[in-house]
């Protein structure tokens, strides 16, 4: 659940963020579309600039380092392209440890069945709707409409709303131009960052975990370490959310990163 917390702008705040560092260990955890990346028309078209690759490269030697994403978790993991780091996928339900040690969170393998008839429920009912169509994941979908008229999102999400009306296994939320269509359990990327840190072992008192998203599904993430972590939102305004500082687009992560880069350094 997200509260009106005011949200300090993170670089501007940074000497604030180094003395809460102090005496603890860092670990970073992002999500990627519209923070890592800009949004764009088409998933496949948000390629990772290399000089940010440089970034998360150099970050992910110096302390522990996750990205947390809605994309399928091989998607995600091969638009980042780096080993040796934390990956979960289809909004945490699909997760590979830093040495390659992949968790799926079993309950979501009944739900297939109730994706797949949706999935295909959804696309019919959008058969006709220009610039409206359905990102299939392994665990989830996404029904983009960011090239669809204006006029026709509210056919989109009654076509979503239609398909899951006979399905207790499924929810739907919306995102950036999209409806995130995701099996209703309890686990999202809030779980799926605290799964991260006790496994790795970074849940003690001496560890400060930082999560960096953009969307409304980062909220479970912020929520999850508002009280012992730092949750940074990527967005353009300030706006209802439980992190506690804000960056205003992927340039400015890129520099947070580095910034990050020199206390993980420093100890």
């Amino acid at each position: 659940m997200t509260a009106p917390f005011t949200t300090f702008h993170a670089l501007a705040a940074f000497d604030t963020i180094r003395e809460r560092v102090k005496g603890r260990r860092l670990a970073v955890f992002l999500d990627y579309d519209g923070t890592l990346t800009p949004i764009v028309g088409h998933p496949k078209d948000a390629l990772l600039d290399p000089r940010m690759r440089v970034r998360l490269e150099t970050l992910g030697a110096a302390c522990p380092l996750g990205i947390i994403s809605g994309r399928s978790l091989d998607d995600v993991a091969a638009m980042v392209g780096l080993g040796g780091i934390a990956y979960a996928g289809d909004h945490g339900f699909d997760m590979r440890m830093p040495d390659g040690r992949r968790e799926v969170y079993e309950p979501v393998r009944a739900v297939l069945p109730q994706l797949d008839t949706a999935q295909a429920r959804i696309e019919a009912a959008l058969v006709d709707v220009a610039g409206a169509w359905v990102e299939r994941k392994r665990f989830s979908m996404a029904v983009h409409y960011r090239a669809a008229d204006p006029a026709d999102v509210g056919r989109v999400e009654a076509a979503v709303r239609d398909a899951l009306a006979d399905s207790g296994g499924l929810k739907y939320g919306p995102g950036r131009k999209i409806f995130d269509v995701k099996p209703a359990l309890e686990w999202d990327k809030g779980q799926a960052l605290l799964g991260f840190l006790k496994r790795l072992g970074l849940d003690g008192p001496d560890t400060l975990a930082v999560y960096v998203g953009d969307d409304t599904t980062d909220e479970d993430a912020f929520a999850a370490i508002r009280d012992t972590g730092l949750g940074v939102l990527v967005a353009e305004t300030p706006r209802v959310t439980s992190a506690h500082y804000l960056l205003r687009d992927p340039d400015e992560v890129g520099e947070l990163l580095e910034r990050l880069t020199e206390l993980c350094r420093a100890g």
